[in-house]
């Protein structure tokens, strides 16, 4: 006789254990958010049996119905099936607090060395190399959230040549996209420097000394809408947030703004933690604080609001629709920020076969940690700035 299937009953882990397991995955965990969505299933579903396969599919389902970034949403929903609202909070705190410290000392060692030449030369080849990551991610997320759809195609493209031609991303057009599927598919018959002494000052000082009052808090405004509109992968926040911290703000520079997407690749963790590097460059600790509540906010509440009555709407065609075009539009928003930033970031024969050569590698070796990746570039790009 074979032996009996395991039970489908999961076991019952303390909320201790659960908060512990999200803490060393938010500090170990690389791979960007359909990694961490993975190392959920396997760690949590097939082998501690602490979350029951149904509830990981209805959370990984409202993680991608919902604005924000997947894997931390995803990680909120499992904190509350195992212990509600205490549970959701504990586990958001725990998964994103490793990758925040980790960021802000990034940060801190930027403001202070980013002036030197070597930094500088780290991160001309870092930025190729980020370059080719994004257009990687941009073809791995076209295979998962596109597949063949012609529509999503369309709405992809359209998002793509619209972000490469503006620079920025048009909150607009994202609806418009969501639109678009809905009336399609739900309604045919309608369309067929260094810190200062006193910890007061240089707890708001960034790059360019103590922040102007006001600015932590507009901060926290700026980052909360992104978190609010940003639909699946990490990355989708890239071209949001472009647009606002470069040419609207002006907050950072097309460098700076490369190099805080740079450094959130380097970190294990959500992707989105980038906001905390680029928080703390205008405005240190307090802005980088003021960004990470923004963006993580909005994330908790579409999820700790909704878990209870979420069951109940999970199949709904006209919302698969809309969020399907929505996150068909965001795909094509990253490849058109990967266009423009490829503009900046990759300006000579050396940055273009560092870029290259990071392609291939990630095609050729699809499980090497991106980190790596990154940091041979950042190698390399010190050599080649040494020799020019």
């Amino acid at each position: 006789m074979s032996a009996p299937d395991p039970p489908s009953v999961p076991l019952q882990p303390t909320l201790r254990q659960l908060v512990l397991y999200f803490l060393r995955l938010g500090a170990l965990g690389f791979g960007g958010p359909i990694a961490l969505a993975g190392y959920m299933q396997r760690d949590l579903v097939e082998q501690r049996r602490w979350i029951a396969k149904e509830d990981y599919v209805r959370g990984l389902a409202l993680a991608q119905l919902a604005p924000g970034p997947l894997a931390a949403q995803l990680a909120i929903y499992l904190g509350w099936v195992r212990g509600r609202v205490l549970g959701a909070t504990l586990v958001a705190f725990a998964f994103v607090l490793p990758s925040f410290v980790m960021v802000l000392g990034l940060a801190a060692a930027y403001v202070e060395l980013g002036g030197l030449s070597w930094m500088q030369g780290v991160f001309y080849g870092v930025g190729a190399a980020v370059i080719a990551i994004i257009a990687r991610s941009v073809q791995k997320l076209t295979r998962l959230t596109l597949a063949k759809d012609p529509l999503l195609w369309i709405v992809f493209g359209a998002n793509l040549a619209v972000t490469a031609i503006t620079a920025s991303e048009l909150v607009w057009v994202f609806v418009a996209s969501g639109a678009l599927v809905y009336v399609v598919r739900v309604r045919p018959w309608i369309g067929g420097h260094a810190p200062a002494l006193m910890p007061w000052t240089w707890w708001l000082t960034g790059l360019h000394g103590p922040a102007p009052g006001g600015t932590v808090w507009t901060l926290f405004v700026y980052f909360a809408e992104a978190g609010a509109f940003v639909f699946g992968s990490g990355l989708a926040i890239v071209p949001f947030l472009h647009g606002g911290v470069v040419d609207q703000h002006h907050w950072l520079t097309e460098r700076q703004f490369l190099d805080a997407v740079a450094v959130a690749m380097i970190t294990p963790g959500p992707v989105v933690i980038t906001v905390a590097f680029i928080g703390f460059l205008v405005a240190g600790v307090a802005g980088g604080t003021a960004a990470a509540l923004g963006v993580f906010l909005p994330s908790y509440l579409f999820v700790v609001i909704p878990a209870p009555y979420f069951h109940r709407v999970a199949d709904n065609r006209a919302i698969k629709a809309f969020v399907d075009g929505v996150s068909a539009a965001a795909v094509g928003a990253i490849g058109g920020a990967a266009i423009v930033l490829g503009r900046r970031a990759i300006v000579d024969l050396p940055t273009i076969a560092i870029a290259l050569a990071t392609l291939g590698v990630l095609v050729r070796w699809k499980k090497l940690p991106e980190p790596v990746v990154i940091l041979a570039a950042g190698v390399l790009g010190f050599v080649l700035s040494r020799g020019s």
